[in-house]
């Protein structure tokens, strides 16, 4: 039975080398990006999120590089504010309606430009922020309009290790000569 070939991502050529080395700053979007975008309850109504751990280590690598992170997402959950608390994440903005907005102060309070910034999202609520940054990325399993906004698609699917594939292209272009 022959398998279906998932679409390539975006290949890198030197202007996404390029805007890749000029990021300071990588900003996500959780539900989709960072999990599988699933809401799970339990029968006591608890909210449950899967993480992938290689995303937390994508991010840890990125803080020690000097790489400000940042967690910009429309919902608001205890559950995020405990994840990236615990990986040390110094900017967690939560009920964001206007997340281009957000990006722009985000970029500001840090002395930085958009160009300096990367955005990875995957649904409508993110397409002006994906526009506007430097550098955007989607999760292989996004939004077709996130899909065709972005400078990369992931390899990888939300929640199973997308923003660790983005973690290694951004060191890879700041440390790359």
């Amino acid at each position: 039975m022959p398998r279906s070939k998932k679409p390539a991502p975006k290949k890198l050529d030197r202007s996404l080398q390029a805007a890749l080395g000029k990021v300071r700053m990588l900003a996500m979007d959780v539900d989709g990006v960072l999990t599988d975008g699933g809401m799970y309850y339990s029968e006591t109504g608890d909210e449950l999120k899967k993480f992938q751990v290689k995303d937390g280590m994508g991010i840890k690598m990125l803080q020690a590089a000097g790489v400000i992170t940042a967690i910009v997402t429309r919902e608001k959950s205890a559950i995020v504010e405990r994840r990236f608390q615990k990986l040390a994440v110094p900017e967690i903005h939560q009920g964001v309606d206007d997340k281009l907005t957000d990006l722009t102060r985000l970029a500001r309070k840090h002395a930085l430009t958009l160009a300096q910034v990367a955005y990875i999202g995957d649904d409508v609520n993110d397409l002006e922020a994906l526009k506007a940054v430097g550098f955007s990325a989607a999760p292989a399993d996004a939004m077709p309009a996130a899909l065709e906004a972005v400078m990369y698609v992931c390899a990888k699917k939300g929640g199973e290790g997308a923003v660790r594939e983005l973690s290694d292209l951004i060191l890879a272009a700041r440390f790359k000569g």
